[in-house]
């Protein structure tokens, strides 16, 4: 069934209007008609079921029925990705979206190659991927900040997964046993990080550096491996 996301608040008979993009792609892509059904949800009051009203010309207008399925979130895992080439970075975001992660920060490092980020961009492509994947929740893409600054305001109790493109203990082995989360997984930029990023990661108490292998991959690449590799280990792939 088709699925959408929504800002309104959901609850029995109340009135739900998609943008006028949503709308044309019901009627018009999709070719629902009064009366059909579609699954919507806003990340906060689950999952409804909902029945278009009316079709205006300036959009549709759905009525919710009933909550299909309680407000949930996945597993506590968190991605940090440096700032890189624009659509590596909206594959990233798509696809840690559909892994499950439930915030993505963007991270300016020292070898970053400063660029614009249109933030509205990835929140789309975030909100399209869990509209996809079944999420009833949405991932935070948060604005770009400097690598110093988040590990200086680190959450207490969260570990972080460094993937160190110089070499470090294999991630499927550093994972083994190393319990639920909440966890993170740091990626960096297209150049690496610098010695003095690595050595401050690597001397963090919180910091499990891992190796993904003997090939250097992508930043997007890096990012759906090692998300793989820690659902797979401490996830919820096996829940």
């Amino acid at each position: 069934m088709i699925r959408l996301h929504v800002p309104q608040p959901l609850s029995p008979d109340a009135a739900v209007l998609p943008t006028l993009d949503q709308s044309r792609y019901l009627t018009q892509v999709m070719r629902l008609k009064i009366g059909d059904g579609l699954l919507v949800f806003n990340g906060v009051d689950g999952e409804w079921r909902c029945v278009i009203a009316e079709v205006l010309k300036k959009g549709a207008v759905l009525r919710a029925e009933e909550q299909v399925r309680p407000q949930s979130t996945g597993p506590d895992v968190e991605l940090l990705i440096s700032v890189v080439k624009k659509s590596a970075l909206e594959f990233a975001v798509e696809k840690a979206t559909e892994l499950g992660v439930r915030r993505i920060w963007l991270v300016v490092t020292h070898r970053t190659q400063v660029q614009h980020v249109r933030m509205d961009r990835l929140d789309a492509i975030a909100i399209e991927a869990a509209e996809q994947t079944g999420r009833v929740d949405v991932p935070m893409v948060d604005e770009p900040a400097k690598l110093g600054e988040l590990l200086d305001g680190w959450e207490a109790g969260r570990r972080l997964m460094f993937c160190d493109e110089t070499g470090g203990e294999p991630a499927g082995a550093a994972l083994q046993g190393a319990g639920e989360g909440p966890w993170a997984v740091l990626i960096g930029p297209e150049g690496g990080f610098s010695p003095e990023e690595r050595e401050r990661l690597r001397a963090l108490p919180f910091t499990t550096a891992v190796s993904l292998g003997p090939r250097i991959l992508r930043a997007d690449t890096a990012a759906v491996a090692a998300l793989t590799l820690w659902q797979a280990a401490v996830g919820d792939w096996n829940r």
